[in-house]
């Protein structure tokens, strides 16, 4: 399992990268001034990270306790970012339409927009990042031994 200045490391990198190249995208996409598009990306980014550090708990977690390790599968990493990205939508959603002054309906397209970019930037990234930090020996370890009761 991953430790907590590594999880904080994950949500940091994950969305200063991810503003970096979502603010451009959706200004351009919705012709909108780079500030909102910022501003929607920023207050989104504090909830996602907020999210993004409670939610991987939790699944390693349940992936521990239910697999026995956490070891992520293609499967279980498409899964995995889903399951986050509709737990964001609910957190932002009110929050989009209050601040762009629009239906929920048109906030659900901006935000949508945000997602359909995030749902590829999250498994791209959590894959990479995972290459990149391997999980900790311990987690190797756990791994191991329940590919040889398997």
């Amino acid at each position: 399992m991953r430790t907590t200045t590594d999880r904080l490391r994950h949500a940091i990198s994950f969305e200063l990268i991810g503003l970096v190249l979502v603010i451009p995208i959706v200004s351009w996409m919705f012709n909108m001034p780079a500030g909102d598009t910022g501003l929607i990306a920023v207050v989104s980014a504090t909830i996602a990270t907020t999210w993004n550090y409670i939610y991987n708990l939790v699944f390693d977690h349940g992936m521990v306790r239910f697999l026995g390790h956490v070891h992520k599968s293609i499967g279980v990493r498409i899964f995995h970012t889903l399951l986050f990205e509709a737990g964001l939508l609910v957190f932002l959603l009110p929050f989009i339409a209050w601040y762009l002054q629009v239906s929920i309906v048109q906030a659900f397209f901006v935000d949508f927009s945000f997602t359909i970019f995030y749902l590829v930037y999250t498994f791209v990234f959590n894959w990479g990042y995972d290459l990149v930090f391997p999980l900790p020996r311990e987690a190797a370890t756990v791994q191991a031994k329940a590919d040889r009761t398997s």
